[in-house]
């Protein structure tokens, strides 16, 4: 039997957008000063782990992220996979949830009842987002066994792998955390996911000496 990859999964640092509330999806945010403070973290922590290789989503929050873990690392590049990014969430994107609230009442009782069949105008079903990135994480895991590797992505990301690491559907209610930068941790062994451990944020809680969230 192959060793299992050892995957590190990380959510992007913070956005103006995270502490506005608003709808990320596609849209190419960058972090703020504090995303930026959260991702130096998230490095300094997994400096030691070992990493053979740092894959991301290709959106810049992401990215951003990753370079900083790739930097500590000491890793000469992070590769990029836009099979890693958020969901699309087409006009919703850029919208607070009241606002998507207020304007299509019916398209916001289906998606805050996790209907994954649902898709807001120009975006994606649930169904469809998960069968994007799930496989294509695995794919990377499967190119990496005995090797321990770390993924940054975003939180919908994060959230279906969860949930194929331990059975749940995606329509079960989200009981889980997982915060901005939070580090996660799950075993591939070729034929599925094992969770190992989820949003360890030990390494952010000095949050007293990050920078306040709302500098650009």
């Amino acid at each position: 039997m192959r060793e299992p990859a050892r995957l590190v999964l990380l959510r992007h640092g913070e956005t103006a957008w995270n502490t506005e509330l608003r709808v990320q999806g596609f849209t190419d945010a960058p972090l703020n000063d504090r995303g930026r403070w959260q991702a130096e973290r998230a490095a300094e922590a997994l400096a030691a782990e070992g990493l053979s290789a740092v894959y991301s989503s290709d959106l810049q929050r992401a990215r951003a992220t990753a370079e900083a873990v790739a930097r500590a690392a000491g890793l000469p590049q992070v590769h990029a996979d836009a099979a890693l990014r958020e969901r699309a969430f087409g006009r919703f994107e850029g919208l607070t949830y009241p606002e998507i609230e207020a304007r299509w009442p019916e398209d916001a009782r289906r998606w805050r009842q996790r209907d994954a069949g649902f898709a807001p105008g120009g975006g994606e079903t649930l169904e469809a987002f998960s069968a994007r990135c799930v496989p294509a994480v695995a794919a990377i895991a499967a190119r990496h066994a005995g090797q321990c590797i770390a993924v940054v992505a975003h939180g919908g990301v994060l959230d279906c792998l969860y949930r194929a690491a331990t059975g749940l559907g995606l329509q079960d209610t989200r009981t889980w955390q997982l915060g901005n930068a939070s580090i996660n941790r799950l075993l591939w062994h070729g034929h599925g996911f094992t969770l190992v451990g989820w949003n360890d944020d030990a390494h952010l809680r000095a949050m007293d000496q990050a920078p306040p969230s709302n500098t650009p």
